[in-house]
């Protein structure tokens, strides 16, 4: 019963740790584009809390990690915009799990991972919502942020491969009893 108390606190402190990445990458080093473009490293902790421990804590990083982002810098909370920090960790969850059953590589996996994360939470969740609360021409934003995902995306897929590759985070995500425990 102690083990699983202090394996449960770890997890915890993993994904609070998690939540504080995501919101110092999204708020605080953030390079904006004008209005409209903002690019940012704010999912990759929610797409790692995803691939490492499953839908369920991803979902709980995204909507912590957007909640308390505003809520330190001021922005006024869009529900629309914390549902799509959700979905990020949904499908992110959802899909490695699904891409893992099948004969396709990790490599693999992670970057249609984050392929369907972004297009599911960042292109069109988070968008329609930046049209609902801000009067945005949807099919304008759309693009434009299709194209920073496009950009931001396949950085983060190539640090989510260098991360997914070091034995040493393997070994320690395995050790918190994550999704990783049926890997290499």
């Amino acid at each position: 019963m102690k083990k699983q108390k202090n394996q449960a606190l770890k997890v915890t402190a993993t994904l609070a740790m998690l939540v504080a990445i995501s919101i110092i990458a999204g708020k605080f080093l953030a390079i904006r584009g004008g209005d409209i473009l903002r690019f940012s490293f704010e999912n990759l902790p929610i797409i790692l809390a995803g691939i490492a421990f499953g839908p369920v804590p991803a979902i709980l990083v995204g909507v912590v990690a957007d909640l308390i982002g505003c809520l330190m810098v001021g922005y006024a909370i869009n529900p629309i915009v914390t549902l799509g920090a959700a979905a990020i960790g949904a499908a992110s969850g959802i899909a490695y799990i699904l891409l893992k059953r099948t004969p396709i590589a990790d490599s693999a996996a992670i970057v249609i991972t984050v392929i369907l994360s972004h297009l599911v939470g960042s292109v069109l969740i988070k968008t329609f919502g930046l049209v609902v609360f801000y009067d945005m021409p949807l099919w304008l934003l759309m693009l434009w942020r299709l194209l920073n995902y496009l950009i931001v995306g396949a950085i983060e897929a190539v640090l989510l491969l260098a991360i997914m590759k070091n034995k040493e985070i393997r070994a320690r995500l395995s050790r918190l009893g994550t999704k990783e425990e049926h890997k290499k």
